[in-house]
């Protein structure tokens, strides 16, 4: 496939139906301009968040202090403190990105908000701070995060049904994110029944790309260790840096299958959109491999990739887009996934392992937020 070039090679993956949203939010880059800046000229098109992101912004940043001074002024606890330093700035970067949704009709401009980490395994909870965060936010470009775990699955069904925008996080198998793609025809088709509207309703489903080889190749590099002999060595290197794709690439297809397939195609009639893979975790995490590769790999239509400052501007340096790339060499990537499940890793092993992972990360950095938000209450 010929490959395309454009002095700004994220505007071109606009042209050929990736989005690119930002993986990062702090109040400095919308006070400064930057984030206007960067939908501008780069033509970002939407923003993600997570408590990690927060932590890091809230904990540090000297442009929270005049919240923090109101805050303090009325007694505020932790928990009120939270909810409104969060919803201040996606409030301001949903203002920010709305031109962008309005343009779209409403197919693009979104910024994500998740819900508590610590709901990862309780539908109900789920379900009721999703309500409270689009009730305080009060935006119609608002996405808010539910995490793809099981007890997550109902209400993800449940919110779409309500008519909510739903990004569905920590997806790393495939079986999972075909789990989520049922759940929001599902919600749809409720939708339908109950007579509403479904022309409006977006999701898209994130899967986390990069942690997936980090888990593999220290499963590989552990066996090559211990291999008998040179020549299974050098099998077992072979194969570190390809699982991620491999796996990303086949949760493609599904999507593909799951969207292109005849009960979608009746809810297409009815104005429904995609639900359109987002590609989570693309830095590369290990400093040998090229710092494009899961970017570069995953282009393709009707989908996202949210990247994190450094990695959007290294695609804007040297990006390289080819328009299908993320449709390319399915054979090789169910075969890279046979032969890591004949050298002892499965696949299925490998993403339960991250997304349990994942899961204590977010929780890990929520808690670090509210006690550094402690912290800042009390210090006048």
């Amino acid at each position: 496939m010929r490959e395309v070039k454009a002095q700004n090679p994220l505007r071109l993956l606009r042209e050929v139906g990736q989005s690119v949203w930002l993986d990062y939010i702090h109040r400095k880059l919308i006070r400064a301009g930057e984030l206007r800046r960067l939908i501008e000229e780069d033509g970002l098109s939407g923003m993600t968040s997570n408590p990690t992101i927060f932590e890091k912004a809230i904990s540090e940043g000297p442009e929270y202090e005049e919240t923090f001074a109101r805050l303090r002024a009325r007694g505020a606890g932790v928990t009120e403190a939270y909810q409104t330093l969060v919803a201040e700035d996606i409030i301001a970067a949903c203002d920010a990105l709305r031109p962008v949704f309005n343009e779209t009709g409403g197919a693009d401009g979104f910024v994500s908000v998740e819900v508590s980490p610590l709901l990862a395994h309780d539908t109900a909870g789920t379900i009721e701070e999703v309500r409270y965060w689009f009730g305080r936010i009060g935006r119609p470009n608002l996405m808010v995060k539910i995490p793809g775990t099981p007890e997550g699955v109902p209400a993800i069904q449940a919110m779409i049904a309500e008519g909510r925008n739903i990004n569905i996080t920590l997806l790393f198998s495939v079986q999972a994110y075909a789990r989520v793609a049922e759940a929001y025809v599902g919600g749809l088709e409720q939708r339908v029944a109950a007579g509403q509207p479904i022309d409006r309703v977006a999701s898209v489903a994130s899967v986390f790309v990069s942690r997936i080889d980090t888990e593999a190749d220290k499963r590989l590099d552990a066996k090559a260790a211990a291999a008998a002999t040179p020549a299974e060595r050098e099998r077992l290197q072979g194969l570190r840096g390809k699982a991620a794709i491999a796996n990303a690439k086949l949760a493609y297809k599904t999507f593909r299958e799951v969207f292109d397939g005849s009960r979608y195609k009746a809810l297409a009639a009815r104005g429904a959109r995609v639900q359109r893979p987002l590609w989570g975790s693309t830095s590369s995490k290990n400093p040998a491999y090229p710092d494009l590769l899961y970017v570069e790999a995953l282009v393709g239509p009707d989908t996202v990739d949210t990247m994190p400052p450094q990695t959007l501007a290294a695609f804007r340096d040297h990006g390289r887009v080819n328009p299908r790339a993320v449709m390319e060499g399915l054979t090789e990537a169910e075969a890279v996934l046979a032969r890591l499940a004949e050298v002892g890793i499965g696949i299925d092993d490998v993403t339960g392992r991250v997304l349990d992972a994942g899961i204590q990360s977010f929780v890990d950095s929520y808690r670090q937020l509210l006690g550094a938000i402690e912290r800042r209450l009390r210090t006048a």
